[in-house]
């Protein structure tokens, strides 16, 4: 079983609920999920125009290889109503791989470690809940320095449970 992590995002209807909708049907995707992080409310970033996010970074395990990974998301993600619509724009559920073990994916299809992953708050601050200490597989820094500096510095709030 190969370890990776997950970010799961959600702006339109019951975002906690599509998140955790998801998180059920990951294990028949094929993804067994260990670890999730907190839900975190957190402003867009790329696309400003639309509602907030509520996002989470899930740790988990997986036999499947990297492009048969994110056809197995893209299924999930399908089943949960999303449809193809304006590039970074709202959506029910958004699920990206960040991590795979520490392998390295440079294709027109994956990109493994998420390209924008030491850029974007509302990744790393619930990927620094879980995997501080881990380190990028490039460019060695750990989460939590990618944190510290991170250019980004959209609002990153941290949800109580429910």
């Amino acid at each position: 079983m190969k370890r990776i992590y997950l970010s799961l995002g959600s702006n339109v209807g019951d975002r906690r609920g599509h998140i955790r909708r998801a998180l059920e049907l990951l294990p028949a995707a094929g993804v067994g999920v260990r670890k999730v992080s907190s839900f975190y409310k957190t402003e867009p970033v790329d696309f400003a125009p639309q509602r907030w996010f509520v996002n989470c970074v899930v740790e988990a395990e997986t036999d499947l290889l990297p492009l048969q990974l994110l056809k197995a998301l893209q299924t999930v993600e399908r089943q949960l109503g999303r449809r193809p619509a304006v590039a970074k724009g709202p959506r029910p559920i958004d699920i990206d791989i960040l991590l795979y073990e520490n392998v390295v994916v440079r294709s027109a299809a994956l990109t493994i470690p998420h390209e924008r992953l030491a850029e974007r708050r509302f990744v790393l601050v619930p990927l620094g809940e879980l995997a501080g200490r881990m380190r990028h597989p490039v460019t060695q820094q750990t989460v939590l320095e990618m944190l510290h500096d991170t250019p980004d510095t959209s609002q990153v709030i941290r949800l109580k449970s429910e």
